[in-house]
């Protein structure tokens, strides 16, 4: 049975419940963070899913009720915010270059878009053998730890931007071990929250688009990824559904493995920094963006897919302020 990992809020403090595909759900002995968690387990060479038999079973724990309340943190936390990588891949799903495509072929005026060639370039290189090296995705920096959110808290849009749009996901979260190597603990719902109208308006403003809060799901699914993931991404606006429309995921609908984005992503030396947490976004081909849907104040974003019990819900907020207020730098 798989096993999930979440984080919870609790009078006594912050706890780490798992539980298993029948909801089962209870507190893991010992424990104040799934950081510490995986911690013990790396020191200890053994699983993540052992070192969470070996700590003991605690009081079981109602994660429906703990959601609904509003006590379902973030899956994992770094104590400093700023030793949390946050990044992330597209044209990474089959099928995922079509809406990029058309966001940028008439404004390029081109017949063959950089998009649809990075893309092309995943589908013929980005599952390589065991031990070789494939194709180079696309790869962009969202922020640190501080850019995200959990489960039933608002996604907030710069007064700035252009647009606040949604992108369900799954993602992928590490800690990097004491001698530098990425360890897996598993994966998570996501919403790679973007400004799709600034990124539409210059591919090259790509990396300001990207530079938006995230949410992560409320848990964590420790071990392998089923090969193919289906979902569901929808968007209420008061009663009204404005968005509603399956997602699929995993590696059997993605031209790139998993294995070639984390090697893509922790290749750089300065990505493997004993004691960080990373989260990376493997990619979506489903938007309500690419189907003429403008997001709005209030929306409601839902994400959900097995094997993830629990979905990821959050709100879309835009920041109070001018849209055009100026940052002035003081000289020293």
């Amino acid at each position: 049975m798989a096993l999930r990992l979440s984080q919870v809020r609790t009078p006594a403090g912050l706890v780490v419940a798992a539980s298993d595909d029948a909801g089962e759900a209870y507190v893991v002995k010992g424990v104040g963070s799934t950081y510490e968690l995986a911690t013990r387990a790396i020191a200890d060479g053994i699983s993540l899913a052992e070192a969470v038999e070996r700590a003991g079973r605690g009081e079981r724990i109602d994660l429906e009720a703990a959601l609904g309340e509003g006590r379902v943190a973030l899956p994992v936390h770094h104590a400093d915010p700023a030793h949390f990588i946050v990044a992330g891949t597209g044209l990474t799903h089959l099928g995922s270059a079509d809406g990029r495509d058309k966001m940028h072929k008439a404004a390029a005026g081109q017949q063959v878009t950089d998009s649809m060639k990075m893309f092309q370039m995943g589908v013929e290189g980005g599952k390589p053998q065991a031990g070789a090296v494939g194709a180079q995705p696309e790869w962009f920096y969202k922020g640190d730890g501080s850019q995200l959110v959990g489960p039933g808290e608002d996604l907030v849009s710069p007064a700035f931007a252009l647009d606040g749009g949604e992108e369900p996901e799954l993602a992928g979260l590490y800690l990097i071990g004491p001698d530098g190597t990425p360890h897996r603990l598993g994966f998570c719902l996501a919403n790679e929250f973007s400004d799709h109208v600034t990124e539409r308006g210059n591919y090259l403003w790509l990396a300001h688009s990207k530079l938006r809060q995230a949410a992560l799901g409320p848990e964590l699914l420790v071990g392998d990824l089923p090969a193919s993931v289906e979902g569901s991404s929808r968007i209420r606006r008061g009663e009204e559904t404005v968005f509603d429309k399956p997602f699929l995921s995993g590696e059997a609908n993605m031209s790139h493995s998993i294995a070639n984005l984390e090697h893509h992503n922790f290749k750089y030396d300065l990505f493997r920094r004993p004691g960080d947490l990373h989260v990376h976004f493997f990619g979506t081909a489903t938007l309500s963006v690419t189907h003429g849907v403008k997001t709005e104040a209030g929306d409601r974003f839902e994400i959900e897919a097995a094997p993830f019990r629990l979905p990821l819900v959050n709100t879309l907020r835009v920041a109070s302020g001018a849209a055009d207020a100026l940052v002035a730098v003081r000289s020293l």
